[in-house]
């Protein structure tokens, strides 16, 4: 079998399992059995497979028909044009969160023009946390309850030599208040109830501690909030990721917050609220 019928014999497997995208999922598998960016796969379509070529991309191929996700196969996710590390102990990074990193990239900078200094709560993989440090002048702290998660999201920092410091706690418990120009999050606020009706790739494989907000999705929010509020300056930002249906909820927990603005991502639906402290 040559690298074009393998293509077509994977393409028609992961189609009859019903998986999304089967021809990008059978190239983008192949590639990684192989070892090789996928434009090598088109150059060399008629090159026989070889057998540990065939072993590996059989064994990922079940993986991905039984529901495990390609990024978890894979061990990769592209975020705001960088390649960032992925394993089931953290939230794949979707595209829509680089809605934070573009509202956060806006408010970062210090009001007297010095290195903003930036927490991200709940970092997972550090995507957002490694892209505001080599994006902006910055410093940049990232927390998170999940000790493997961190581990996960050094090895993204050191990957990209991004000046980034870990520490595993709840929210921020222990980090002084009062120091931050910029909070930044994407918490969990998936409503448990919904754990029933989202995609198997993401229920059954993606960490529930990233994934669901308490009965109404809103649990994390409301401790974070007034963490924010504890950590930043006067006149710091409040940068947070929300669920398409919590955009009042979580508006109404801002009471004397200020320029408090909802920001929609290319869908059309509610994706950032970002807010002001005034001290």
């Amino acid at each position: 079998m040559d690298i074009s019928a393998a293509l077509l014999q994977g393409q028609k497997l992961l189609e009859d399992a019903s998986v999304a995208v089967p021809r990008l999922t059978a190239e983008v598998l192949l590639a990684h059995a192989i070892g090789c960016e996928r434009a090598w796969l088109f150059a060399h379509s008629d090159e026989p497979l070889r057998e540990v070529w065939w072993i590996h991309y059989g064994r990922y191929l079940h993986e991905r028909m039984q529901g495990k996700p390609t990024q978890y196969i894979t061990g990769r996710q592209e975020f705001y044009g960088r390649e960032f590390r992925v394993t089931p102990n953290v939230l794949i990074p979707r595209p829509e969160t680089e809605h934070v990193v573009e509202a956060a990239l806006k408010r970062g900078v210090s009001p007297k023009g010095n290195a903003a200094s930036i927490i991200d709560i709940g970092t997972g993989s550090g995507a957002i946390a490694v892209t505001l440090a080599l994006e902006i002048r910055a410093t940049v702290t990232a927390t998170d309850i999940s000790a493997p998660a961190l581990g996960v999201a050094s090895e993204n920092a050191r990957r990209w030599k991004a000046p980034v410091s870990f520490v595993a706690c709840d929210l921020a418990d222990g980090i002084a208040g009062g120091r931050f120009d910029l909070v930044v999050s994407n918490p969990p606020y998936v409503p448990e109830s919904d754990s029933s009706t989202i995609q198997r790739e993401v229920r059954d494989h993606e960490p529930a501690v990233a994934l669901y907000g308490g009965a109404d999705g809103l649990e994390v929010y409301r401790r974070l909030i007034p963490e924010a509020a504890r950590l930043l300056k006067p006149g710091g930002w409040l940068v947070m990721e929300i669920g398409y249906r919590s955009g009042e909820a979580v508006r109404s927990m801002l009471g004397t917050w200020r320029e408090v603005e909802t920001i929609p991502d290319l869908a059309g639906l509610p994706r950032v609220m970002v807010a002001k402290f005034l001290g």
